[in-house]
């Protein structure tokens, strides 16, 4: 799959991959891919604004996706005294930016002193309209806190913060991004020999970065 998301008649719509040698084997990544980064990576810088007008948070995000597995909106929160919460209140127009898994490569790793070092990381640039709603805030909140407390012994429960919790409320407000637009690149020694990413992939320290290399280099 090409890495180009396009929305059009209010569907995303994905470029199709072309097999030629001008698209970059770092630009084709699939929708379960992209799922994948923002599960394991859900902290996103989400910006709004121009010039220099521009406001941007780290904010976590979780998100919805259509019946093919395409991503179709991302669901969040924040401050309302956070500046960008009157921008995109004003100006919907956002860019929200996900890192994913990031390492640098040394001929170290690679084995080969021939070998110019590089730096590996795959990223997501989504374009969005955001909407915000009052009532979609506990929903928010409960979305996020189900995602990153998955599968401990003892998952957290916002009621254990008791009188606080209805305190905090009226302090945050929930949001709604609609994807309009998605693009990415996964550089993750696809383009490597195999002996090279053989080595890198052992020698490594990174565990995230070995992960997704593989993840991304299945046939090998």
């Amino acid at each position: 799959m090409a890495g180009q998301h396009h929305m059009g008649d209010g569907d995303i719509r994905v470029a199709e991959t072309r097999h030629d040698t001008g698209i970059s084997p770092f630009d084709r990544f699939s929708d379960a891919d992209v799922r994948a980064l923002i599960a394991d990576y859900p902290l996103a810088w989400v910006c709004g604004g121009t010039g220099a007008a521009i406001e941007a948070s780290l904010l976590p995000l979780v998100g919805v996706y259509d019946d093919s597995g395409r991503l179709i909106e991302l669901i969040g929160h924040l401050m309302r005294s956070n500046p960008l919460h009157a921008l995109l209140a004003g100006r919907p127009d956002a860019t929200i930016l996900f890192r994913g898994p990031a390492a640098y490569i040394s001929p170290e790793h690679a084995g080969r002193r021939d070998w110019a070092p590089t730096w590996n990381y795959a990223q997501l640039k989504i374009a969005a309209r955001i909407a915000f709603d009052d009532a979609l805030t506990e929903h928010a909140l409960a979305l996020l806190i189900d995602a990153v407390e998955n599968g401990r012994a003892a998952p957290w429960r916002v009621e254990e913060l008791g009188p606080r919790y209805h305190a905090m409320l009226p302090h945050i407000i929930g949001f709604r991004a609609r994807v309009t637009d998605l693009s990415g690149k996964f550089k993750l020694g696809q383009d490597e020999k195999p002996s090279t990413f053989a080595a890198i992939t052992a020698t490594l320290p990174d565990v995230e970065t070995v992960a997704w290399m593989r993840r991304m280099n299945g046939e090998r």
